[in-house]
């Protein structure tokens, strides 16, 4: 199982990694060189750094950041901020086993903990968070743990007809972002990403309890490609 390497002042969950998404705005200082600097230094500090052009008025570039030290990630944010990128979004979590994949083997456990970004071939991308619906009538967390289960492996089973097209990274922030959950998705046409989220709002665990915030979407590429793209001509 990989672990972070012992560092002074490192912060690291007990279990997992920690992952930052950062939705940036290009500022009238950017310096691209500077940017490549901090993926240089954060691939060298055991980071992964996928970038993302970014689709619409939300942002320019994005950025999934996963590793081990919780202060390597803050270390990117601080660098790309200084490089003149401007944070208009971003979103905190952890990676994770879901409590209703305890019975999973091992080696999916291990890939949803330690996962290798980007997946080869799908570079198309989206990223939502959501969180399971509390109110009088639809309440989560007031269902049985049984029942829960259940409707989470009737989900389970509808995500798993996409396998091949879209891979899911499901990332845990309850106490760490505004959500309860970040949603990134990896698909190798765009169309899959749509045909994805649509199916899987038909199940009940989605259609009664989950509810979703805003969407980021755009195409995945390495560094150089995506800051040619994104960078002033």
């Amino acid at each position: 199982m990989p672990t972070a390497e012992s560092t002074t002042g490192a912060l690291s969950p007990r279990t997992g990694w920690g992952v930052l998404h950062l939705f940036c705005r290009l500022a009238g200082h950017f310096d691209a060189a500077a940017v490549r600097a901090a993926a240089k230094t954060a691939g060298e500090q055991g980071l992964q750094v996928v970038t993302v052009a970014l689709l619409g008025h939300k942002a320019d570039i994005g950025f999934v950041v996963v590793g081990p030290d919780l202060w390597s990630l803050q270390g990117f944010q601080r660098a790309v901020r200084e490089a003149g990128l401007l944070a208009v979004g971003s979103y905190v979590s952890l990676t994770e086993v879901s409590e209703y994949a305890a019975g999973v083997p091992e080696a999916m456990k291990q890939a949803r903990l330690y996962p290798e970004l980007p997946p080869e071939g799908m570079r198309a991308f989206c990223f939502y968070p959501m969180s399971k619906r509390r109110d009088a009538q639809d309440n989560w967390y007031s269902l049985p743990f049984e029942r829960r289960e259940e409707l989470m492996r009737g989900h389970g089973a509808v995500g798993r007809t996409f396998r091949g097209r879209v891979l899911q990274l499901i990332t845990g922030s309850t106490g760490l972002d505004d959500w309860e959950w970040g949603v990134t998705l990896f698909g190798v046409h765009p169309d899959d990403l749509k045909d994805c989220v649509y199916e899987m709002r038909f199940d009940e665990a989605s259609a009664r309890y989950a509810e979703f915030g805003p969407f980021y979407t755009g195409l995945v590429g390495p560094l150089d490609e995506v800051l040619d793209r994104v960078g002033p001509a």
